[in-house]
């Protein structure tokens, strides 16, 4: 077989691998600047009013096909709900078929505490489309073991008539932070809703999300949450979902408005499968209402058998904004406990 043939059947592995693995939910390098995707307990947990969070996910560039993940939310910490409610937009498109999820949600969390502790109970609730476009599908009678893909070729498989599935999802988590430390569990697709395109159930499985972080301060005086000192964070995120499960462990050092981490993640198989390099910035922190925008991108790169050089590795950009509403009542008042100290 030729070294055309070779790469694009290469491509047509992996594609078939990411819809096992990765088809199932994909995850963030930047988890941390994706918190309502990681845990709707998280809904509600930074000093403002009002948050908004984006951030988009280019996987293996260096491939054909589409592997593009897109998550945008708004929340609000209100505290005479006694914690916050959101709003979650998730798209994804994976593979030659462009396999696209589309899923919004709404999210509510629900808080209790005082100055050194604050726990945190949240619940999600929203629907997904998903579609398919089989047309794109490249079949074992369509590869020239030469040659590899013969273009303009059509395929003599039996298409399934639905092209799209549309279903009700939820989830639930909590989250504690106590003093320097802060443990996140979530529980995502509860009800396992049946994703299946041909009438043959596929239950979605839940997918397990536990996350834990310690905040260790660097400067001789310590002052609690002295948003001007530094700090080592370790953390530590563990996923499963059905019997695949990730470990993604590192390190971020925090000196004011900068942050800079390195990471190292297991693939589904408990394999090697990257390592990751992040840098966030914060600005117009100093602003009236306490205004904060976050600027944050990361890169994968990747160390499984696919390898760097086939892939290109994976980039994440995100843009993260906070504050107070005009005149509020809480401007001044926030008693520091909540997520984004860690991050």
């Amino acid at each position: 077989m030729g070294r055309r043939g070779k790469k694009y059947l290469l491509i047509v592995l992996v594609m078939v691998l990411s819809g096992r693995i990765y088809g199932q939910d994909h995850i963030y390098s930047q988890f941390f600047n994706a918190p309502i995707y990681l845990n709707p307990a998280l809904t509600g947990q930074f000093e403002g009013d009002i948050r908004m969070n984006l951030i988009y996910r280019n996987q293996w560039s260096g491939l054909t096909g589409d592997l593009s993940y897109i998550s945008a939310s708004a929340d609000l910490n209100i505290p005479k709900f006694g914690g916050g409610v959101g709003l979650l937009f998730t798209r994804s498109s994976e593979g030659l078929a462009y396999l696209n999820k589309n899923n919004i949600a709404a999210t509510y969390s629900y808080s209790v505490g005082n100055d050194e502790f604050v726990l945190s109970f949240g619940v999600q609730a929203g629907f997904t489309n998903r579609r398919i476009d089989w047309s794109r599908l490249v079949f074992s009678d369509q590869l020239d073991m030469r040659l590899g893909y013969m273009p303009g070729s059509t395929s003599s498989a039996q298409f399934p008539d639905a092209n799209k599935k549309f279903y009700f999802d939820a989830a639930g988590g909590l989250n504690l932070v106590y003093r320097g430390f802060m443990f996140g569990a979530a529980v995502h697709h509860l009800n396992q809703p049946d994703e299946s395109f041909t009438g043959t159930q596929a239950k979605l499985p839940m997918r397990l999300v536990s996350n834990l972080s310690y905040r260790i301060p660097l400067n001789s005086a310590y002052v609690q949450n002295d948003e001007d000192g530094a700090y080592l964070i370790p953390s530590a995120v563990y996923y499963k979902q059905a019997n695949l499960s990730s470990v993604s462990g590192g390190v971020q050092f925090k000196y004011r408005s900068m942050n800079t981490g390195l990471w190292y993640r297991t693939s589904g198989t408990g394999s090697p499968d990257a390592i990751v390099l992040s840098l966030a910035f914060d600005i117009f922190t100093d602003r009236k209402n306490g205004e904060k925008l976050r600027l944050g991108v990361s890169h994968d790169a990747t160390t499984s058998k696919i390898n760097y050089t086939n892939t290109n590795g994976t980039t994440e950009a995100s843009i993260g904004f906070e504050k107070y509403f005009p005149n509020s009542s809480g401007y001044n008042k926030f008693n520091g406990l909540r997520c984004y100290n860690f991050y």
